[in-house]
């Protein structure tokens, strides 16, 4: 592997090996680079430390960004996550794409270096396409309304248009009832997005049970693919794991 460029990124948290918890890869061993900062403010949204320093979401909590934001030399990340030695690096947030540029080196780093990348996106920026490319895949999760932010935030049609046109995506939308899947499936109409995965809202193993099992029958009925939360069923809503 070449000498990473010296670039400096934002990160909240390297963890690992731990298993991705949702979506195509769920249950897969690897790492996760978590980096600091998102464009949306969902209410339930379960890593708020990444970016509320008001304490606007539901855990009411301001995060301190002097506490949890990291400025890490790209070198540095890409050899601390290659010595956590598993074949998937997650890359989430907070909203990952928002640094893409700054990304480049530690991508090319671990691609190079035989690694698998998944980035977890919210699906409002639109990629670059030197992050298109064999070995990485975009699992999408475009915001529905009961995240609080205005459909003008949260829906940019010329990001989804983009990812959706990627060779190695999936598109999973976090749910509470059936009637978030009409707005999962006017999303779908809309962009041509496909596959679809449906993943029940919650930080808890009773909160995902319950909407599981109300969302079951009907994601089945439509064809879709249907997601859990391993990692909180297993080990709750703990950080860093």
């Amino acid at each position: 592997m070449g000498r990473v460029p010296a670039v400096s990124i934002v990160v909240n948290e390297i963890f690992g090996p731990t298993v991705q918890g949702e979506g195509p890869s769920a249950g897969r061993q690897c790492v996760f680079l978590r980096l600091g900062g998102c464009n949306l403010s969902c209410h339930w949204c379960d890593t708020p430390y990444t970016w509320d320093w008001k304490g606007t979401s539901d855990e009411k909590t301001a995060f301190d960004p002097r506490k949890e934001l990291h400025n890490r030399d790209a070198g540095e990340v890409v050899d601390e996550l290659l010595a956590l030695g598993t074949g998937l690096v997650v890359i989430s947030g907070g909203e990952p794409l928002s640094q893409q540029r700054r990304l480049r080196p530690v991508l090319k780093g671990l691609l190079e270096a035989g690694v698998t990348v998944e980035f977890e996106t919210n699906g409002t920026v639109v990629p670059d396409d030197e992050i298109i490319t064999p070995g990485v895949r975009f699992n999408v999760s475009p915001k529905l309304a009961h995240a609080g932010d205005p459909a003008s935030k949260r829906i940019v049609p010329a990001a989804l248009s983009k990812l959706a046109q990627t060779t190695d995506v999936a598109f999973k939308f976090v749910c509470r009832t059936t009637d978030d899947l009409d707005e999962v499936g006017a999303l779908q109409a809309d962009f041509g997005i496909s596959p679809i995965w449906i993943m029940p809202e919650g930080k808890n193993v009773a909160h995902i049970s319950q909407h599981l099992s109300s969302l079951a029958d009907e994601v089945v009925r439509r064809g879709w693919n249907l997601s859990t939360r391993l990692h909180v069923l297993a080990w709750g809503d703990k950080r860093g794991i």
